[in-house]
């Protein structure tokens, strides 16, 4: 199918096309509700990035796209990939699309690389279960790969076994195995993991020009939003498994629209602040997500949070602030105007009003009802 042509009941244009996600887990303590309701659109050779704390579903809702989640996961929604649908299709079909179609770049390599097969063996395995290729082929490709991401020695390296890399060498190892069938769609889960600052820009920049040259896209899943700067298009930011918001990374670093995103961008160094202003971490933690916040899953840590607004009682819709950026914030349309979330994200400390009507800030994890639709009041 042409990527180009419109996705049968999806996004037109399209590579990837993920509506109303929600991912719950059965545990027993209850039932986790993970991810809920996200909505992502990933073009042909464009990078999308996730930003969200840990604990957000960033992770979970790169895992439910390949159908790699537990038995215990409950998946709903649409996942559509060049128009087919995922979530419906059979386990032999998914093995052909893992690897070959869509590839992963596991967040650790220790866990993902098998410690009993020499690292080039399983590169070449992953190569030959999608390529109609000879064993020396598929070796000599795998050698190829481990020097493209910057494994010195790749031929010695290759006949050894994980435990005999570094941390970081098994990372690049883990992007030579995802890169070696030339993908249509990288999903990167924290890539630069444990590589040191010369190692990280050296696999960002060849991921980038894979992209490029190649036209694949990725989804970048990242804490750095140094790295979201400088390599994505467009950035989704989430929050207690919802889409808190999204837009182009001019959108959302230069006209935020949501106070998480202002906290996570308050709380990074910056060259153009002063050298003596402290960085303004975000109060509290984030929810349990056995007993997700009512109303917006933000509001105990947000400064700005009204009960009058309803920001405790119900969840905020997604409202949109320019071409293809939205936020999910009652306040939003209050805020960005009055330029406070873009002060909150440039100079924390010129922002001192803590709260808009006195509702305390509740640090720790929060115990309240279940999960709430968005535009519903909590009983």
């Amino acid at each position: 199918m042409d990527p180009s042509s419109p996705s049968p009941s999806g996004t037109p244009g399209a590579l990837l096309d993920v509506k109303d996600l929600q991912v719950d887990f059965r545990s027993e303590d209850g039932r986790v509700h993970a991810v809920r309701g996200v909505d992502l659109v990933v073009e042909p050779g464009k990078v999308l990035a996730v930003v969200g704390e840990s604990g957000s579903g960033k992770s979970v809702t790169a895992m439910s796209i390949l159908g790699l989640l537990p038995s215990s996961a409950e998946v709903t929604g649409s996942i559509r990939f060049e128009g087919e649908e995922l979530l419906e299709a059979s386990p032999t079909r998914l093995r052909q699309v893992r690897g070959a179609e869509i590839a992963m770049i596991f967040q650790d390599p220790l866990t993902a690389l098998n410690p009993v097969y020499r690292v080039g063996d399983q590169i070449v395995e992953m190569i030959r279960a999608h390529s109609d290729v000879s064993k020396r082929a598929a070796r000599a490709r795998a050698v190829e790969m481990l020097a493209e991401v910057g494994i010195p020695q790749p031929d010695k390296r290759a006949r050894q076994y994980p435990h005999e890399f570094s941390g970081g060498m098994r990372q690049r190892a883990m992007i030579a195995m995802a890169l070696a069938c030339d993908p249509k769609l990288i999903i990167a889960d924290e890539p630069t993991t444990a590589l040191d600052v010369t190692v990280q820009a050296q696999v960002l920049e060849l991921l980038s020009s894979l992209s490029e040259r190649l036209g694949t896209a990725i989804v970048l899943i990242t804490h750095d939003l140094g790295v979201v700067a400088g390599m994505a298009d467009r950035v989704v930011v989430m929050y207690a498994g919802r889409l808190v918001e999204k837009g182009t990374v001019d959108d959302v670093f230069d006209a935020t629209a949501h106070p998480y995103t202002a906290g996570l961008l308050a709380s990074l160094p910056r060259l153009d602040r002063d050298v003596d202003e402290p960085l303004v971490p975000i109060g509290g933690q984030p929810p349990s997500m056995l007993r997700p916040p009512p109303g917006c899953s933000f509001h105990p840590r947000c400064r700005f949070a009204d009960e009058i607004d309803g920001c405790t009682s119900v969840v905020p819709p997604l409202v949109e602030f320019g071409v293809e950026h939205v936020s999910a914030c009652h306040r939003a349309p209050v805020l960005v105007p009055e330029g406070a979330l873009a002060r909150l994200a440039a100079s924390p400390g010129t922002v001192s009003t803590p709260q808009a009507t006195g509702v305390a800030p509740t640090p720790g994890l929060v115990e309240a009802s279940g999960p709430s639709t968005p535009g519903t009041v909590e009983p």
